[in-house]
C-alpha cells in the first residue's frame, strides 16, 4: 500500500506505535494494532489513493464509535451467541493458516528463491518453533523476527539512512471520496471489526488471561474509533484490535500491555528515523520465517474453539458472595447443536473468504435450530431455555 500511495508509511508507524502506547497502558493486555484486513485488501485491488484509503478509515471509525456511546456494541455482545464468536475465531485462525502456506510456504522451494529464503530455513524454524513449544519463556518471535532483518539486510546488502522528522501528509478526503470509499470498502471491513476486532477480543481476552480484568466491547470500541479518527487525516492505515494479533502476542509470550507498549515505542523510533526506507527492507523479509509465525498464530487462534463446549463464558455460572464459577455440563445433543453452529460459522468465513457470510451462516444455522425446538434448547426438568446466551 505504500508501494501505491495508499497510506503514508511513517504515518502508519507513528501514530499506530503512539496506539500501542496507549493501548498497553489503558488495558494492560497485549492488545494488538493492526491493518483493518477488508480495507487493505480492497485498496491494493483498486489502488486506492491516500484519500480514499483514509475516508474507509474513518467511516469504519465513525460506525464503530457511534455504537460504542450509545450501547449497541454491549447490546450485539449480549446476544451473538458464543458459537457464532467461537467460529469466527477458528475461522480467522484457519485463514491465517491457509494464507500462510499458500502465499508465503507454497511458493518456496528448496534453494530458493535465495539462499537466504527457501524450505531449508522454513524447516528450520518449524523444527525451533517445536523446540520452544517446551520452552514458552523463550522469545521465538522476536528472535526469528531479528533473523529476518539480518537475513533481509543481507539480500539487500544495503543500509537504512537515518533521517528525523520525517514528512507527515495532511489528507483531507472530499464529500464524493467519502461516499464512495464507504460503498466499496467501509461496508465490508465493518463486519470484521465488529466481530473479530472487538467482540471476539473481549472474548478471547478473558479465555487467555483470565487473571486480567476483560475490557469491555464499549471501551475496545472506542479505542477503535479514536485512533482513527485522528490517525487516518495524517494518512495513516486504518487499524484496529484483533483476536488473531491478540493470540499471537499471548503465543509467543505476551502476558501484558508492557509488551505492545515496547513495540509501540519501537515503531514510533523507526517513523522517526527509518521512515519510507523500511520499506524496502520488510520486502526482502524472508517468506519461510514469516510464513512460520503466521502459520503458528492461526494455530494457536484456531485452539480456541476447542473449549466450546467445556468451559466456555456462556456455561460459567457465578455464584453471590465468595465468587465461585460454575460450569454447566451440556448433554451430547447441546453438544451437537453448539458444534454444528460453529463450524457452519467456520464454512461460511472460509467459503467466502468473508468474516460477514459466516456470521450470517452461523447466525441462520442457531435461529434455525431454535425455531425446529432443538433438544439443546431444553432445562434438564423439561423447562425452556434459550439455546445458546452469552454472558
Amino acid at each position: 500500500m505504500t508501494l501505491s500511495h495508499s497510506i503514508s508509511l511513517p504515518s502508519s508507524l507513528l501514530f499506530m506505535g503512539v496506539s500501542n502506547v496507549l493501548t498497553g497502558v489503558m488495558f494492560g493486555i497485549p492488545l494488538p494494532v493492526q491493518p483493518m484486513k477488508a480495507i487493505a485488501s480492497i485498496a491494493i485491488a483498486r489502488n486506492f489513493s491516500m484519500e480514499e484509503t483514509a475516508a474507509a478509515g474513518l467511516g469504519v471509525s465513525a460506525v464503530v464509535g457511534v455504537m460504542s456511546i450509545t450501547g449497541l456494541l454491549s447490546w450485539a455482545a449480549r446476544v451473538v451467541p458464543i458459537p457464532v464468536v467461537k467460529g469466527i475465531q477458528v475461522g480467522a485462525g484457519l485463514s491465517l493458516v491457509l494464507s500462510a502456506g499458500e502465499k508465503m510456504l507454497k511458493p518456496l522451494g528448496w534453494t530458493g528463491p535465495s539462499p537466504f529464503d527457501n524450505l531449508l530455513w522454513a524447516i528450520g524454524a518449524a523444527l525451533a518453533l517445536l523446540l520452544c513449544t517446551r520452552a514458552p519463556r523463550v522469545p521465538y518471535a522476536l528472535l526469528v523476527f531479528t533473523l529476518g532483518l539480518v537475513l533481509a539486510g543481507a539480500r539487500l546488502q544495503d543500509t537504512l539512512t537515518v533521517r528525523l522528522f520525517p514528512s507527515i501528509p495532511l489528507v483531507l478526503p472530499s464529500r464524493a471520496t467519502f461516499i464512495h470509499a464507504f460503498l466499496t470498502a467501509s461496508l465490508g471491513q465493518l463486519p470484521l471489526t465488529i466481530l473479530n476486532s472487538i467482540i471476539a477480543v473481549t472474548h478471547l481476552s478473558a479465555d487467555l488471561l483470565p487473571e486480567v480484568p476483560t475490557p469491555s466491547v464499549t471501551a475496545i470500541g472506542s479505542s477503535v474509533a479514536l485512533m482513527n479518527l485522528v490517525g487516518c487525516w495524517f494518512g495513516a492505515m486504518p487499524a484496529c484490535h484483533g483476536s488473531g494479533g491478540l493470540a499471537a502476542q499471548h503465543r509467543f509470550g505476551a502476558r501484558s500491555g508492557s509488551s505492545v507498549v515496547l513495540l509501540g515505542l519501537f515503531k514510533i523510533v523507526l517513523a522517526l528515523t527509518a521512515g519510507d526506507r523500511l520499506v524496502r527492507l520488510l520486502e526482502a523479509f524472508p517468506k519461510a520465517l514469516l510464513g512460520l509465525m503466521v502459520l503458528a498464530a492461526g494455530i494457536e487462534l484456531a485452539k480456541v474453539g476447542e473449549s466450546l463446549n467445556v468451559g466456555a463464558r456462556d456455561l460459567r455460572e457465578e455464584e453471590t458472595g465468595d465468587v465461585v464459577t460454575k460450569l454447566r455440563v451440556l448433554d451430547e445433543s447441546e453438544r451437537r447443536d453448539r458444534w454444528a453452529v460453529m463450524m457452519v460459522t467456520v464454512a461460511g468465513l472460509l467459503a467466502f473468504r468473508n468474516d460477514a457470510v459466516g456470521f450470517a451462516a452461523g447466525m441462520l444455522w442457531h435461529w434455525g435450530l431454535s425455531a425446529n425446538g432443538s433438544s439443546s434448547g431444553r432445562m434438564p426438568d423439561g423447562e425452556r431455555q434459550p439455546l445458546l446466551h452469552s454472558r
